[in-house]
Parts: structure tokens; C-alpha cells; sequence
């Protein structure tokens, strides 16, 4: 990266200031298929992954959840289900047209009782300290200008023993794998977007932010640098994702 007044966005450094609003504009663009588009990229694997990460919060009954980058309320819905009507979920995304979608959705389903949707930016969540008994963000951070700055917040906003987790693209661990995904994600990614959404630049984007985005152990670190206690991680399909999880003490 170059100075701290600029960022990557993709493979392009951008002043950091504007950063945000060109990630909104690609979400802007995809928000209405984006269900869809998850569902072709990864062949409906992405369900796995995201059963995998509510698995591992331990969350319970009762139990506060905060769901960052909540898109179209995937795992919220299924939170909700979990902490039931003396529990909260709150599912915040930074980008209005996402959160629209997913508020849509959970109101076609019926699913709105214990839901609560807030527009929030990761790096200064508008949440009072100690809130949350878990914090999740799926497909999220590496959309985040400050990734640091993010994971604080996070840790400010948790319970003491509460548990963070991050579900994120990744780096897999072997090179035929590596070489395949490259050459998926940069060639049929754009064209699916072309395709389905109208819109290959903004999956561009996407395939060219999951290669600038921090591998397992640099996150780790980055979420141990950040004050999370009992950080571990665990790669599935092959670390194309990998789950991050780390306890506020």
C-alpha cells in the first residue's frame, strides 16, 4: 500500500477518502442479485460455509448478535431463529440499497420480531460498548478501508468473553488450487457478472479485492494486534475461505 492516505480498491490505489463510496457503488449495483450471483459463484456452497460459522458462535438463546456487512440477511435470519423472542439481532450494513434488499426479504419471510436493521460503518459501529454476546461479518472486511480500525470497533462493542467471527475468502494453501481459483475468479467471475448481473466490473472488483485481502495468519495477527484473546482460524474448500474467530477477554 502506498502512503496512509491511500488505498487499494482492487488492484487501483485510491485516496482513502473515497474508497468507500466506490465499494458502495458495486454494491449499489449488485444488491438485487446478489442472492442469486452468491448462489453461481460459489455453486451454493456459500450455505456450508455460512452453517459452519454459526456452528462455532456458540450463540444461544437470549443471546445479543450484531451481523456486519449483513447483506441480505442470510445469517441474521437464522440468528433470529436461534435467540429467540428474549434475544436481538441487529443486522447492519454500510450500504443502503444491501440493507434494503435483505429488510425485504426477511419481511417476505415473516421474519422481523427480534431483527433490527441499522446503516453502520465497521470502523465506528454507533453501538454503546459491551452490546453483543457475538459479532459476525460474512464476505465483509476486506470491503473495509481500515480494517484495523474495524476490528477495534468490533472489540469495543462485544461483551467480555463475547466472540467475533470473520468468514472471508482467503488464500488456498495449495497451488494447483491457488492457480484454478485465479483463473475462475478472473475469468468466469466477470463474465457471470456480465452475464447475470449486467455488471462485470463490479465482479471484477470483487475477484480483485479477495486477492488484496490479508491471509489467514495476517489476520489473525491483525485480530490479536486489535486485543482479541484466543484467535484461531479454520480454511474450508480448501482455504478458498477461511473462518476467523477470537474471544474478547
Amino acid at each position: 500500500m502506498g502512503d496512509k492516505d491511500t488505498t487499494h480498491f482492487g488492484y487501483k490505489e485510491v485516496e482513502a477518502d473515497a474508497k468507500a463510496g466506490m465499494v458502495a457503488e458495486v454494491f449499489h449495483s449488485v444488491a438485487s442479485r446478489y442472492d442469486l450471483m452468491n448462489d453461481l459463484m460459489s455453486a451454493g456452497i456459500h450455505r456450508v460455509w455460512k452453517r459452519f460459522t454459526i456452528e462455532l458462535s456458540g450463540v444461544r438463546s437470549g443471546n445479543a448478535v450484531l451481523d456486519i456487512a449483513g447483506g441480505t440477511g442470510d445469517l441474521a435470519a437464522r440468528f433470529a431463529d436461534i435467540v429467540g423472542p428474549s434475544g436481538r439481532v441487529v443486522l447492519a450494513d454500510i450500504n443502503d440499497s444491501m440493507l434494503k434488499v435483505g429488510r425485504d426479504k426477511l419481511l417476505d419471510h415473516g421474519r422481523l420480531g427480534n431483527l433490527e436493521f441499522v446503516q453502520a460503518d465497521a470502523q465506528s459501529l454507533p453501538f454503546p460498548d459491551d452490546s453483543f454476546d457475538c459479532v459476525t461479518i460474512a464476505f465483509g472486511l476486506r470491503n473495509v478501508t481500515d480494517k484495523d480500525a474495524a476490528l477495534r470497533s468490533m472489540l469495543r462493542v462485544l461483551k467480555p468473553g463475547g466472540r467475533l467471527l470473520v468468514l472471508e475468502f482467503s488464500k488456498p494453501a495449495n497451488p494447483l488450487l491457488s492457480k484454478a481459483y485465479d483463473a475462475y475468479s478472473f475469468r468466469v467471475l466477470p463474465l457471470m457478472g456480465r452475464l447475470v448481473a449486467n455488471d462485470a466490473d463490479s465482479y471484477q472488483y470483487l475477484a480483485e479485492s479477495i486477492r488484496m485481502h490479508p491471509d489467514q495468519e495476517t489476520l489473525k495477527d491483525m485480530m490479536e494486534d486489535a486485543g482479541f484473546s484466543r484467535c484461531e482460524y479454520h480454511n474450508m474448500t480448501g482455504g478458498v475461505v477461511a473462518l476467523h474467530k477470537g474471544v474478547k477477554a
